[in-house]
């Protein structure tokens, strides 16, 4: 009988067994980290295992359990490990199908558009100084040098350059004023935002290249399974007499 519960055991700490199955579960968790399943991690998690049962068991022998602070944070564990088993029941029950993630990832693909927009843009404080740099521009200035002196810094090392993007990116007023514009046109008058004001230039229009879906499925799953949840606490909340 002891050489079985040795061989379902991974050690045994003052008569209390640690089962292979806990180091297992252990290593699992790391494993989904991006650690290797190894010997030598294996051997570092039963050592781990080890030195929590000592502790746990040190406290237990100092009537630590009993004492009001621990038991309120077990508790808070207990709940929270309860919370956890919950949800993965319920997602087991309700799963996220396929026909939900392509709808979502064809909803997603309508909401970017269909075209990316390359510009750069020179952002300053008053609408005056945003009329002086166009006027600047309109007697041949060159808009790099005058975007070094943008109000934001990241495109003004670059020109103003913003790369490509879809006008989904951007606050309303400047992709209302991007869209309009011609390419290689500069916006006529200063566009105000909640940043300051803006002067703006198209560089290029292509053709929107959306990540495919299967790049993409595991955020859109997580994505609609945080709403599964948050469905599910509304429903409890509605059906609970909170005072």
């Amino acid at each position: 009988m002891a050489a079985l519960a040795f061989a379902q055991n991974a050690a045994v700490v003052n008569n209390k067994p640690i089962s292979k199955q806990k180091v297992d579960d252990f290593v699992q968790a790391l494993v989904a980290q991006g650690r290797p399943d190894t010997p030598e991690l294996r051997a570092a998690v039963r050592d781990e295992l080890i030195a929590r049962e000592l502790f746990s068991q040190e406290a237990e022998k100092k009537g630590l359990a009993r004492n009001s602070e621990v038991q309120r944070e077990l508790e808070n564990d207990r709940q929270t490990i309860m919370i956890r088993a919950l949800i993965r029941d319920y997602l087991k029950t309700h799963p996220v199908t396929d026909d939900e993630i392509k709808a979502e990832y064809d909803q997603l693909r309508k909401q970017v558009g269909d075209k990316e927009y390359r510009a750069r843009h020179i952002l300053v404080d008053s609408e005056a100084e945003a009329k002086q740099i166009i006027e600047q521009l309109k007697k041949g200035a060159k808009f790099e040098e005058l975007a070094k002196k943008s109000k934001d810094t990241g495109s003004a090392k670059s020109g103003g350059d913003l790369d490509w993007n879809t006008p989904q990116t951007f606050v309303k007023e400047f992709s209302d004023a991007l869209v309009k514009l011609d390419k290689g046109k500069v916006t006529d008058t200063p566009v105000k935002t909640q940043f300051g004001y803006h002067v703006i230039r198209l560089d290029d229009v292509r053709e929107a290249a959306p990540p495919p879906l299967e790049q993409v499925r595991p955020q859109i799953k997580q994505e609609l399974e945080r709403r599964r949840v948050q469905q599910l606490q509304q429903d409890l909340r509605a059906k609970a007499k909170i005072e």
